[in-house]
């Protein structure tokens, strides 16, 4: 049973979700922040906790599964009960239990469940869509304000230019001489140009010769002999197949997985004495959470996440 999908779809629309005999997750509102040194803008959200003396079954969760699973009312209690005395025996054990976009459950020294929020998903509604952004200081300019203080210490003075009969003359001759020194210039202008772009030419039909010629000395190499090994599981997070008294049942269960093409294995003894059957172990949290519920919808629903530190 996916209790934890169920126990997160009611969270976006309920502040209080009990699971019987086990405690409530619960919501609280929190406004829209800005963090002043690093300048992030963070949206309204929910903050999620955990309450274990909230225990006594309020009917929510409980109706929702067996309108969901189209089962009795009766048998979604006995279903939750199964899996909350589940959750509760690897508790005891020293495990520490997640649960998808929640957190993560565990027992302290004295015995009480400690439960970490996970921040990767925002149950708030209102804040649909919104993310946290940063936003880097504005540099104001500062030019403007220059320029019109250099023109306060030294003002530019504009003179009227005495007029003159001959005006006309100077200015006809000083366009026909502006115009020969363009024309002159020009033509030198672009023969610079083309004198560039024949060396620049020159010098990419040499990079690419070299080129050619390492590509074809590599080419002309052997290949170095290919080496496969075998991958060995690795990693704290195992998505659990099932836990079997019998250690034949357990051999047999791991090669029905094995010929389904799953990397399944046993981790050794619970301290209940029974023997762990895993489809996998993967190294990070979210590669495990993505492929046990790709196992769920194919395979097995019942499927669930165990961490587990196997070298202690």
């Amino acid at each position: 049973m996916q209790l934890e999908t169920y126990i997160s779809d009611l969270l976006y629309r309920y502040d209080c979700v009990i699971v019987p005999n086990f405690g409530a997750f619960l919501t609280q509102r929190v406004s829209a922040k800005i963090h002043e040194s690093t300048h992030t803008f963070y949206p309204p959200k929910k903050v999620l906790s955990f309450n274990e003396q909230l225990q006594n079954n309020d009917g929510l969760l409980i109706n929702y599964i067996a309108e969901i699973e189209k089962i009795p009312y009766q048998v979604a209690i006995e279903k939750v009960a199964k899996q909350v005395k589940s959750i509760k025996s690897y508790l005891v054990e020293g495990e520490t239990i997640s649960f998808q976009n929640i957190g993560d459950l565990l027992l302290n020294a004295e015995g009480s469940i400690v439960f970490n929020p996970s921040y990767h998903v925002n149950y708030l509604t209102d804040s649909f869509g919104l993310s946290h952004f940063n936003s880097i200081d504005i540099a104001r300019e500062t030019y403007k304000q220059e320029a019109i203080a250099i023109e306060d210490k030294a003002p530019i003075a504009l003179t009227p230019e005495k007029r003159s009969g001959n005006w006309l003359k100077y200015a006809a001759a000083a366009v026909i001489v502006l115009g020969l020194t363009g024309l002159g210039a020009g033509k030198i202008y672009t023969a610079s140009i083309e004198q560039q772009n024949q060396i620049a030419e020159q010098e990419a039909k040499t990079e690419i010769d070299n080129k050619i010629q390492e590509a074809t000395f590599f080419i002309s190499n052997p290949l170095p002999a290919a080496t496969f090994s075998v991958e060995k599981q690795t990693g704290n997070y195992h998505i659990v197949a099932g836990a079997f008294r019998v250690e034949a049942n357990s051999d047999k269960k791991v090669e029905q997985l094995k010929a389904k093409g799953y990397k399944a294995r046993k981790i050794g003894v619970n301290r209940y004495g029974l023997h762990e059957v895993v489809y996998s172990s993967y190294q990070t949290r979210s590669e495990a959470q993505r492929e046990m519920y790709k196992i769920r919808k194919t395979h097995n629903k019942d499927a669930w996440l165990l961490v587990k530190n196997l070298n202690k």
